[in-house]
């Protein structure tokens, strides 16, 4: 990565030195999966996500204190009417949010998730990243700098997701910038742009990766010039639950590209992280198999606002709820495999 001596020089810092898993809590977590009452590797991913828990976690696999972090922005793209919807109706939702109204409302009240909602500067879009940059570096930084302040009231597992009009534009473009391609492989229709409006969307990712090509060889360098708000504050979430060794999971193709600028500056930035499930959206698989990840819900959603990490909340608890409530074979008095 090039260095510039400016506010990124802490994030690279960071990214250069991230904390691995608790080997120790890994090691006890998979002693006692051997003696609890199931045959081995008979509940599968479940068995997988509770050793995921032990390691990032440093304990024996529990969720006590689950949060979804929703980051809202504004993007100066829209106004190639790229999207049916206004710019307004970000903050609209956000709103909806905060009434108790929307979608992620009802999935946090289900599972018992803590909520977070973070509005950021809505009333001022990034700059069009069709002919200028989307946030200065400064800027860039300390919008990663609040992301990372959202774990600041303490979780033990943080669920990221993201609202804002326009947002999955700036996701392909990431994807174009970051994998290559072609815009048309990454582009969708998002919140429902067809015909004319995505073929407006195709043309502005396509004219946003050209302008800025000479400068996209660095990771935090695609995030400031296609990026946004939102995928900033989502990208220091990721980074800061690393640091704190939070386990992290992923919602769908917006906050996707944001782990992906993470991965793209250090192969092993996303260890801690699972992605809750693959949307809707075309270009997610894909982004999820540059990762080298598999998601854990498929049910077809592009919702966006965390919904799909919030339901995979509900498998990694109940995950960790089968790992520590279960009985061993010990204490239940049940015969255990033996060589005949």
């Amino acid at each position: 990565m090039t260095v510039t001596g400016l506010p990124f020089d802490d994030f690279r810092a960071l990214l250069r030195d991230l904390p691995g898993p608790e080997t120790a809590a890994l090691v006890a977590a998979r002693d006692r999966d051997r003696q609890l009452t199931k045959p081995p590797g008979s509940l599968g991913r479940l068995e997988e996500i509770a050793m995921w828990l032990a390691a990032w976690t440093g304990r024996p696999p529990a969720v006590n204190r689950p949060l979804v972090a929703i980051f809202a922005g504004n993007h100066g793209v829209t106004r190639h009417g790229i999207t049916p919807f206004p710019p307004s109706v970000t903050q609209q939702m956000v709103e909806n949010f905060a009434a108790g109204g929307a979608a992620i409302n009802q999935i946090c009240a289900t599972y018992d998730l803590g909520l977070k909602i973070f509005d950021l500067a809505l009333e001022y879009p990034t700059g069009d990243i069709t002919c200028e940059a989307a946030l200065s570096e400064r800027d860039c930084a300390a919008t990663m700098a609040f992301g990372m302040e959202a774990i600041a009231g303490g979780t033990d597992l943080l669920c990221i997701g993201e609202m804002g009009i326009g947002n999955t534009t700036i996701a392909a473009a990431i994807n174009l910038a970051l994998y290559g391609g072609t815009a048309e492989e990454w582009v969708g229709p998002g919140t429902g742009s067809h015909g004319e409006l995505l073929e407006r969307k195709i043309n502005a990712v396509k004219t946003a990766v050209e302008f800025h090509r000479a400068h996209l060889d660095d990771p935090l360098e695609v995030l400031r010039r296609l990026g946004g708000r939102e995928i900033a504050a989502m990208a220091g979430a990721i980074l800061a639950a690393r640091v704190q060794r939070i386990p992290v999971l992923i919602d769908g193709y917006v906050a996707t590209s944001a782990a992906a600028i993470l991965k793209a500056a250090n192969p092993s930035a996303l260890d801690h992280c699972l992605i809750g499930h693959v949307s809707g959206e075309p270009g997610h698989l894909k982004a999820i198999e540059k990762l080298g990840k598999t998601p854990l819900l498929a049910l077809g959603m592009r919702l966006g606002e965390g919904s799909g990490a919030a339901l995979a909340a509900g498998i990694v608890k109940a995950a960790a709820a089968c790992h520590s409530g279960m009985a061993t074979f010990e204490s239940a008095g049940v015969s255990n495999q033996t060589d005949g």
